[in-house]
Formats: C-alpha cells, structure tokens, sequence
C-alpha cells in the first residue's frame, strides 16, 4: 500500500549549504521531519554543484518520513551565471546587463529540459530567450 503524503514542501537552498536555521528549519520543523538529516542528505547529493541554487520538493508523508527530489537550478541563476552579474536589470527594457550568445542560451536550455514544459530543445531556447529578455539581457 502506498504511503500517503501529507505536505509537500519546496524550497531552493545554496547547493552543498543547507542548514537548520530558516529558512530550513522553519519550513521542516511543523512537518515533524529530523531537520539535521535532511540538511546533512541534501548536502551530500549536491556537493558537487556548489555555487548554484538547487531548488527541492520534499514530499512529507503521514509516518512523518519524507524523500525529496532535486531540480535544476533556476534559468535566472544560469543566465546571470553566464552573463557575469549578481543581479538582472531593474529597468527592463531600458537598462541592458549583458549579453549572451546563441551556444550560451542553448546550453542553458539542455541544462533546463527536464524542468521544462517544452517538447523540443528549440521550446526551450525560447522558454529561456524569453527569460534573458525580463531580465535585460541581449541574446546575441
């Protein structure tokens, strides 16, 4: 019989730096779910992505067990990634903050695909053209 799952929790934590405190800690801690567990898993399956934002969904079940599944990092955070920034433009489309190009915003789509709702790798390149237009920056 299957367990049933009670509350499903997403958060996007620093790859390899998931801690107790809050975020964590405040979002796991009503679930009844072993906080330093979750942390200590979470860190050991993305230590090797440090430096990215590695989004999870961690599907709480009545037994109080869990399992989670981790996503792709955000498109915003790969494309500041490859434009070189800490943050995209506030003033869309006014104000640019780069530019990427063709084989960049491809790559990032590859990455992406499995988080996607596109059926083909040329959706995606638009999903994530359309991204670097919100954010000012030019697909070049």
């Amino acid at each position: 019989m299957a367990k049933k799952i009670t509350k499903v929790i997403k958060l996007a934590i620093a790859a390899g730096k998931a801690n107790p405190a809050p975020p964590i800690g405040t979002a796991l801690g009503p679930a009844g779910l072993n906080i330093a567990e979750f942390c200590k898993k979470y860190n050991d399956m993305t230590k090797d992505k440090m430096g990215q934002i590695i989004p999870v969904i961690i599907n709480v079940y009545e037994d109080r067990t869990y399992d989670f599944i981790l996503k792709t990092p955000p498109a915003s955070s790969l494309i500041l990634k490859a434009v070189g920034v800490e943050k995209g433009s506030g003033e869309v489309p006014k104000k640019k903050i780069g530019s990427i190009s063709k084989a960049q915003v491809e790559e990032i789509a590859n990455i992406k695909m499995p988080d996607l709702n596109a059926k083909d790798l040329k959706g995606a390149i638009s999903i994530v053209e359309g991204q670097c237009r919100s954010m000012g920056v030019d697909v070049k």
